[in-house]
């Protein structure tokens, strides 16, 4: 087996890490909820949790790659045996599979919003054309097959040559072009008015139930799962520092949600259009919004570009968890080219099913998605926390960290963030499973 990549160096990492985390939740969750739960308040709310314990979960993710340089499996196995680390493994692993054939088929669904937007632009006359292909599974198969095609080019060029260097290319561009939008909406009649009532702090709005929302999206935004953040953690090089790493990722995708809503949300309101989250945002409002903007044809087309840069990285980042899960297990009887091709034959199967009944969509996000995703970041944290010493942990999340060596002694502050780790992290994630349980459950 080929020695294991690692990332170029701290800057190609922390865009890396922040395109696999930017995805749909920014653009269509984030905004909705910031707008409708207080403004700044939810804002606010929301940038607490995700220091105390989002930012800390991503470094126990990153500290467990990394010690075992390892996928799913490998990393589970180190910390609690062969058994229960295959099992739990292939689980997670299964997860990301079966995430990754929904979430390609709304990727094809943007790609081919972004190409009517560039050769037609949305009018009355042709939204009614552009809402039939978009719900034809044959269109949307096709560009599916397309879009596996070019994953497998970006996976056959290896880490470095593949995910590292579109996303040096795609993640500025995604900032550019909503710094570009937010500005073209700022000069819109009455457009300010609405952005001062989305950045305005109003604590009145907010009711417990918006206080666990934020605590779950928190957890949600980063990609906590137990698969992507430790695949990739496991690319990192020992002299990286994941304090301020996992920092600067977390400041970048709440960047990038925050840069999405100054644009959606003003725009939305301005027009009288209807604010809502989901699908429904993406394929239904902004397309009108687009058809009433003025030159709205360019502005789509460039926030559909973007939109399809992220979340596509977001899908290579899965494939990538696939097939580094996949080569620990099978590389020694299968070569990578083989495996890659493997799993998107796949995925293009397991996706098929997917096209013709796109409604099923809602039950697998609630099950492998949302649902699997706190699951799998809770087992990652007990795995790291309680299946080995406490100095190996410490040392496996600051062993990059300015003067700290192998020799150095355990400081106060490593020991408390330890059992904040082991303890405080753990039950906060088990409160936000149990309550999107509850709350699917009503």
């Amino acid at each position: 087996m080929s020695k294991r990549p690692l990332f170029t160096n701290r800057l190609t990492t922390i865009i890396t890490m922040i395109g696999v985390s930017v995805g749909l939740g920014n653009v269509w969750r984030f905004p909705y909820m910031m707008g409708e739960y207080g403004g700044s308040a939810f804002l606010f709310i929301y940038l607490i949790f995700t220091l105390l314990f989002a930012v800390p979960a991503v470094m126990v993710e990153w500290g467990l790659g990394r010690s075992t340089r390892s996928a799913p499996v490998g990393a589970f196995t180190k910390m609690w045996g062969n058994r229960a680390g295959t099992i739990i493994g292939f689980m997670l692993l299964f997860t990301v599979l079966i995430a990754e054939s929904y979430y390609l088929y709304v990727i094809a669904n943007i790609t081919y919003a972004t190409g009517f937007s560039l050769l037609q632009g949305f009018s009355a006359e042709n939204i009614p054309l552009f809402k039939r292909n978009l719900s034809d599974p044959l269109i949307q198969y096709g560009i599916i097959l397309v879009l596996l095609l070019f994953s497998y080019v970006v996976l056959h060029k290896g880490l470095k040559k593949g995910i590292e260097s579109i996303s040096k290319i795609f993640v500025p561009f995604f900032a550019v072009v909503m710094i570009f939008l937010i500005v073209f909406a700022l000069n819109m009649e009455h457009a300010g008015k609405y952005l001062w009532a989305f950045l305005s702090a109003d604590f009145s709005e907010l009711k417990p139930i918006h206080i666990f929302a934020a605590l779950g999206q928190a957890f949600f935004s980063l990609g906590l799962g137990g698969t992507f953040l430790l695949v990739f953690g496991s690319y990192m090089r020992k002299e990286e520092d994941l304090v301020k790493s996992s920092f600067f990722m977390a400041i970048g995708d709440i960047s990038a949600a925050l840069l999405a809503g100054l644009f959606i949300v003003p725009t939305v309101l301005a027009l009288g259009l209807d604010m809502s989250a989901g699908p429904g945002l993406l394929f239904n409002t902004l397309p009108e919004l687009f058809q009433r903007l003025p030159f709205g044809r360019i502005a789509g087309s460039f926030f559909l570009l973007a939109l399809f840069m992220v979340t596509f990285i977001s899908s290579i980042a899965a494939l990538q968890v696939l097939l580094s899960g996949l080569t620990e297990v099978f590389g020694s009887k299968m070569s990578r080219k083989r495996l890659i091709i493997s799993i998107l034959l796949v995925v293009a199967v397991i996706i098929l099913p997917i096209t013709l009944h796109p409604d099923v969509i809602g039950l697998l996000d609630l099950v492998f998605g949302s649902g699997m995703q706190i699951l799998g970041s809770l087992l990652a944290l007990l795995a790291f926390s309680w299946g080995q010493s406490k100095k190996d942990a410490i040392k496996a999340i600051f062993a990059g960290t300015k003067n700290i060596t192998p020799d150095s002694t355990i400081k106060p502050w490593q020991l408390y963030f330890y059992y904040w780790v082991k303890w405080c992290v753990p039950l906060v994630l088990i409160v936000v499973l149990a309550g999107y349980i509850i709350s699917k459950l009503g």
